[in-house]
């Protein structure tokens, strides 16, 4: 499995940490001044956990498959790094639209669900990799 998947889990966690931190503090502060709703703060939360979880999952990934290039896991990685951007990606911007003056945001409404598809097909990847004969791919 190619390193870059390592390299975009540690940018994923890193991102993660910060946008978390970001969230608990500076977007709570523009809560109680009225500037973003409750919903949509928890909404950010909840993107940031989704793309810690998945920084996670995408370095365990990495490891399992490091030296064999099994089909099932580099699908599986993808698919982790594709859910990230979808669906952490599109709550980010979907929950800050206000606050950036970026309203017409509001056709990634759409993208959100997709994201949560593609953290599913991940999961589902690895059942399928440990159900079927795992032989490395050429």
């Amino acid at each position: 499995m190619k390193n870059y998947f390592l390299t975009i889990a540690g940018i994923f966690g890193a991102m993660g940490v910060a946008l978390g931190a970001l969230g608990a503090h500076a977007l709570k502060a523009k809560m109680q001044a009225g500037l973003i709703t409750p919903d949509q703060l928890n909404g950010f939360d909840t993107a940031a956990k989704y793309q810690l979880f998945h920084s996670l999952a995408l370095t365990i990934v990495y490891f399992a498959n490091k030296d064999k290039n099994y089909k099932w896991l580099t699908v599986s990685a993808w698919m982790f790094i594709t859910g990230v951007v979808l669906f952490s990606g599109s709550l980010y911007l979907l929950t800050t639209r206000s606050l950036t003056g970026m309203e017409f945001l509001t056709f990634l409404g759409p993208v959100t669900p997709l994201g949560g598809l593609a953290f599913m097909g991940g999961w589902i990847c690895l059942i399928v990799h440990s159900i079927k004969d795992k032989k490395p791919v050429a």
